[in-house]
């Protein structure tokens, strides 16, 4: 007579069977290397000569359809030790973190827990722009001041300002805003650390554990985190940023009073990490299909005309392919992260010794591709480890 399974075994097969799937969720699946051969020996190539003429230190990902075409690192990690860039380095993305804060607050939205045409004085009642609204700052339409000339010249602590401190500084100060929120376009990162905040106030949670718990996490991004100079923990593998002086020394440049706000940047990952948030993203693990088509629509102004920004992300269909994309640089990291959308090629950069070409590198990248990659079919389902 056959046995039969005790209810413990069907648990644990259960439970085997969720970790597998989980993993398997997590894995950066490559084309075969026959198909890949030749556009990743161009793609060394290139990568070689800029990192030896143009200082390029960095990690470099292409993927097509969702799936691997090529990924390396060149360069330096450590520039006084010697020490190389690898997988496991981690990056500060600059403003490519505002993707991020985007789908945060499209999260809640979802949630029921906040409404685009909501105003932020809902929530921060002593906020003295009494107009702007969420989505206002989403599109960079919100006429907001610089917050960082707040911290420069209005601070007096010695640590940074963190989110709820510089909130405190702007109602304070009640500085002017450069125009009526929602009748241009003006790209502002105090729009973007107001989202975070705002997105602290309505979770109760930190920033950095609303991406930990919503984004990193159910993504397997393992290596991604938020840090705020002078707040948090050095992490494992997180790279500095660095200058170029007198045209061969690199100084390593050190955190500054703006250093401590979240939402605008702050995200640090890897080229693989984000990988797998585009792929999750799109795949509707994060947001609805519906919030994802907000985050990847123009934006408009209150007089009907479209700006080039969605929700956290830069919109470009000029030319003959629609681009969606966002380039960050910081304190010596340059980066950026583009989806070609017709043809189904993601290009993430990430760099940091203050590599000023990335929009360059990204067409010469996407040049290469359509030469000298093709796949053998639309049924790519041969992987090769």
């Amino acid at each position: 007579m056959a046995s039969t399974a005790t209810s413990n075994e069907v648990d644990k097969l259960s439970e085997t069977i969720a970790v597998v799937n989980k993993k398997a969720a997590a894995i950066v699946l490559p084309y075969p290397a026959a198909l890949t051969k030749n556009v990743s020996k161009k793609l060394d190539s290139v990568f070689k000569r800029i990192n030896k003429r143009h200082d390029f230190h960095g990690s470099v990902l292409v993927a097509k359809n969702g799936k691997l075409i090529y990924s390396n690192n060149y360069g330096y990690a450590d520039f006084s030790k010697k020490t190389k860039l690898d997988e496991h380095s981690v990056f500060q993305l600059a403003s490519v973190s505002k993707q991020f804060t985007a789908a945060s607050i499209l999260i809640l939205y979802e949630k029921g827990q906040l409404k685009l045409e909501d105003k932020v004085i809902e929530y921060f009642p002593e906020f003295p722009y009494k107009e702007i609204t969420i989505q206002h700052l989403l599109n960079h339409t919100s006429g907001l001041p610089k917050y960082f000339w707040l911290a420069e010249h209005k601070w007096q602590k010695e640590k940074a300002p963190v989110n709820s401190e510089m909130m405190e500084l702007i109602s304070e100060y009640k500085l002017p805003l450069f125009f009526r929120a929602g009748s241009r376009f003006d790209y502002s990162n105090t729009g973007y650390f107001v989202l975070a905040s705002l997105v602290e106030k309505i979770s109760n949670k930190d920033y950095s554990e609303f991406l930990e718990t919503n984004i990193f996490k159910p993504l397997q991004m393992n290596n991604s985190f938020v840090y705020r100079f002078g707040q948090d923990a050095i992490h494992e593998n997180q790279l500095s940023g660095y200058r170029l002086y007198r045209g061969w020394r690199h100084i390593k440049i050190s955190g500054t009073v703006n250093d401590a706000i979240t939402g605008d940047k702050n995200v640090y990952s890897t080229t693989d990490d984000l990988f797998k948030w585009i792929n999750g993203l799109n795949s509707g693990k994060i947001i609805s299909k519906n919030a994802l088509d907000k985050m990847y629509t123009k934006g408009i102004t209150k007089y009907g005309r479209k700006i080039p920004y969605g929700f956290g992300f830069r919109i470009d269909d000029k030319n003959s392919e629609k681009i969606i994309y966002h380039n960050g640089k910081w304190n010596g990291f340059s980066t950026s992260i583009k989806q070609y959308t017709d043809s189904d090629l993601v290009i993430i950069t990430l760099e940091h010794s203050n590599y000023k070409s990335m929009n360059y590198l990204s067409s010469k990248i996407k040049s290469i591709v359509d030469k000298n990659f093709t796949t053998l079919s639309n049924d790519d389902s041969v992987i090769t480890f």
